[in-house]
């Protein structure tokens, strides 16, 4: 009988474990997905139960189990842990536009503002300190002199955000918000769980759009001037979203639906995803959507993956996507080889390195115990390096790379060759400076040529870029992958060794181990551009606190310096419609105005069904003919010709211009640029204007041959004080 009891407790044991491992399993099969509902029902909504209750039709009483995160504020929709077959079953579901992973995305000044034209003392309202703008990144470091709150009043009213209260963090009246998300949970030993900046991009892109003034701030010495925002008087509610391993997909919306339920004026967002996706499944264009059908443009940096064409990666119509352009203000650094030759490269290296030390090829020092090869260590990867054999010297590597490897193997310097653009710097943890293939083939050939090869890496120069302002090379270009009718990106900034406010904790190379810090830095990036953006957008709003998102992008776009497409063959899809001109922004005469109407009836001529817009709206939208609109004629300041041939050249655009200028106006159009070949008319080619706010329509017609791949040209509406510039684009897809 005990024999018998003992077998039954064997075989239960064994189906309890079996059970247990199939759970366990089931588990590690599942992943977080979004799973986004819409606008907000009208009237009582319980989020929770909701959200639970459509749960529970796939996993029954356990539901909440599985629920991550609700969004409740200012859209509809939840975080759950599902398997595939879950989610299959999810996105069935009637309520559900669209069921997408919760991925990561990945973070995407002295002179610059001076040097688009926008002094210290431009003319300023007072409303400039009711302008709230919210900056989604990685945190904030409130003890930075850029955000000193001396002379701020109390928030403004309108004011509906809170700060999560730290023994670390306090907010002031210039930060009057702050919160986190991490939906993850966890934490790593790098991060902090506060609004709290320890990487050091959100500190960075917070001052460029609104900091104060700081007097005689620099890098060590370099970029030395008075660092400030495009809006110093502006106020600044930060949305902590991003952390060392990445900004999640459910993170980013959280913190949409707070921002705007708690009353920001613009958001500003120096993230992106690896690759583009469709408009309602992607985060950012769904935060950016609900935040335009609140009044609030969303600021976007444009990527990072240039110079190639259809890299862009925030390309929403309904938002802003900001291009990084160069300034007058590059830096270059010099090694000294023991052979004599000085050849000189990009970095910014703040190190003093009098002596020569040994320079060795990074190929030639492979770690074979880590199992590593001499094709793997000569790109100076992290690990790849044998530090025996390099300790004390300076390494050639044959990639750029961040250092960390060379660094970490206890090498002095190193020295990179990189095939791309030498047009921006950056910083590394050692002395480093960065070739050209041939001088790179050169420091080669001369490692090769001796059992004694020496090296000595000098500290950087500053010096005047003659050929700014272009598109760096880093820059996303477009056309805009979803909708290659309507231009991306929008507008190009500043966003090249642009110096803004740093937290002392991160180093300055954000390499661990580097122990260097300081109270503001030198990055460059897309990142740095869209805070330029963001604060250009905020200095209107100041200006005129009731125009819509589309009125405050027009007005940039329309009043942009134009850019050279001698330096940029891509032209319009590297630089949108140029460079921002903030001062002249405010005062652009007319104005290309569109609502969540137009962009509705934008979606339905995308081929979005009357079922899917009426969930994402919360409006009756009926998806007929007469409302499907054509994405040419969405009011865009910008024309987009896509052509299959270059013989056959067709295109036309209906356009409606709104005046915020004088009561009584005449405008004329001009066309130049257009090449010979192309016939560009403006029907009619004049609007007058007897009122404010008054709304004229017009027709262009595109039509003839093109010999290029992209044709650019330009419509100007002048009426001798305004001159309201758009471009118009012809790319030939073959």
């Amino acid at each position: 009988m005990a024999r018998k009891s003992s077998f039954l407790w064997f075989l239960l044991l064994g189906l309890i474990c079996s059970l247990v491992v199939t759970a366990a399993a089931e588990d590690d099969d599942r992943k977080e997905y979004i799973v986004y509902m819409g606008a907000k029902p009208p009237g009582d909504f319980s989020a929770y139960e909701t959200h639970t209750n459509m749960l529970q039709e796939i996993f029954g009483s356990k539901a909440s189990t599985f629920l991550v995160h609700s969004y409740k504020r200012s859209f509809n929709g939840f975080v759950a842990k599902l398997t595939k077959e879950e989610m299959q079953q999810m996105k069935g579901m009637d309520e559900v536009v669209t069921i997408f992973p919760n991925e990561k995305k990945q973070l995407l000044t002295t002179r610059s503002w001076d040097y688009v034209g926008f002094p210290q003392q431009v003319k300023r309202t007072s409303v400039e300190s009711d302008v709230i703008i919210g900056v989604l990144d990685s945190g904030i470091w409130p003890e930075s002199d850029s955000f000193d709150d001396k002379g701020f009043g109390p928030p403004p009213s309108k004011w509906m955000g809170s700060c999560q209260g730290f023994s670390n963090f306090t907010c002031n009246n210039k930060i009057i918000g702050a919160k986190y998300y991490r939906s993850l949970g966890q934490f790593t030993q790098e991060d902090l769980p506060s609004p709290r900046d320890s990487e050091g991009h959100g500190t960075h892109t917070a001052s460029t759009a609104a900091g104060g003034p700081v007097n005689m701030a620099s890098l060590m010495g370099y970029a030395s001037g008075t660092a400030r925002g495009g809006v110093p008087s502006a106020r600044i509610a930060v949305y902590k979203i991003c952390w060392s391993d990445g900004c999640k997909d459910a993170d980013i919306l959280a913190a949409f639906d707070d921002a705007i339920a708690d009353g920001v004026d613009i958001i500003s967002l120096s993230v992106g995803g690896k690759t583009s996706k469709d408009y309602f499944a992607d985060s950012i264009a769904i935060g950016a959507f609900h935040a335009m059908k609140n009044g609030i443009l969303t600021s976007n940096a444009a990527g990072n993956d240039g110079p190639n064409l259809v890299t862009i990666r925030n390309f929403s119509p309904w938002s802003l996507s900001v291009a990084a352009t160069t300034i007058d203000r590059k830096f270059v650094t010099k090694a000294q080889l023991g052979g004599s030759n000085v050849y000189e490269g990009v970095s910014i290296n703040t190190f003093e390195q009098n002596d020569m030390h040994p320079l060795i090829y990074g190929g030639d020092a492979p770690n074979t115990a880590g199992g590593f090869t001499n094709q793997e260590s000569s790109s100076c990867l992290p690990k790849s390096l044998n530090p025996e054999l390099v300790n004390g010297k300076i390494v050639l590597c044959n990639q750029e790379t961040s250092g960390e490897g060379a660094f970490l193997a206890g090498a002095v310097g190193t020295l990179m060759v990189d095939t791309r653009h030498q047009d921006s710097s950056r910083i590394y943890p050692l002395p480093a400076s960065r070739f050209s293939s041939q001088d790179g083939k050169n420091i080669y050939d001369y490692i090769s040529s001796t059992s004694n090869a020496t090296a000595s890496i000098l500290k950087s120069t500053e010096v005047n870029d003659t050929s700014a302002p272009y598109v760096v090379s880093f820059s996303s270009r477009g056309p805009n992958p979803a909708t290659p009718d309507i231009l991306k990106p929008d507008i190009a900034a500043p966003g090249v060794h642009i110096l803004a406010a740093w937290p002392p904790i991160s180093s300055v190379s954000r390499v661990k181990g580097d122990s260097r810090s300081a109270l503001y830095n030198i990055i460059s990036g897309t990142s740095m551009a869209c805070p330029h953006a963001t604060g250009a957008a905020a200095y209107i709003k100041s200006f005129h606190p009731t125009w819509s998102p589309a009125a405050i992008k027009s007005a940039l776009m329309t009043t942009a310096t134009q850019m050279s497409a001698e330096k940029n063959p891509e032209a319009e899809f590297a630089y949108g419609a140029g460079n921002i001109n903030p001062t002249k922004s405010v005062d652009p005469g007319l104005v290309y105005d569109a609502d969540d109407t137009d962009y509705i009836n934008f979606l339905c001529g995308e081929g979005y069904s009357s079922g899917a817009l009426q969930r994402i709206t919360g409006e009756i939208v009926d998806c007929s003919a007469a409302t499907s609109g054509n994405a040419g004629n969405l009011n865009y300041p910008a024309f987009t010709v896509i052509s299959r041939d270059k013989k056959s050249v067709i295109g036309m655009f209906d356009r409606t211009a709104t005046n915020v200028g004088s009561s009584e106006s005449t405008y004329k159009a001009t066309v130049s640029g257009a090449p010979e070949g192309l016939a560009i008319q403006v029907v009619p080619a004049t609007l007058s204007f007897t009122s404010p706010g008054q709304k004229l329509s017009f027709v262009l017609l595109v039509e003839g041959s093109v010999e290029e791949t992209i044709v650019s040209a330009s419509l100007v509406w002048n009426d001798g004080v305004h001159q309201v510039r758009s471009p118009i684009v012809v790319l030939v897809d073959t």
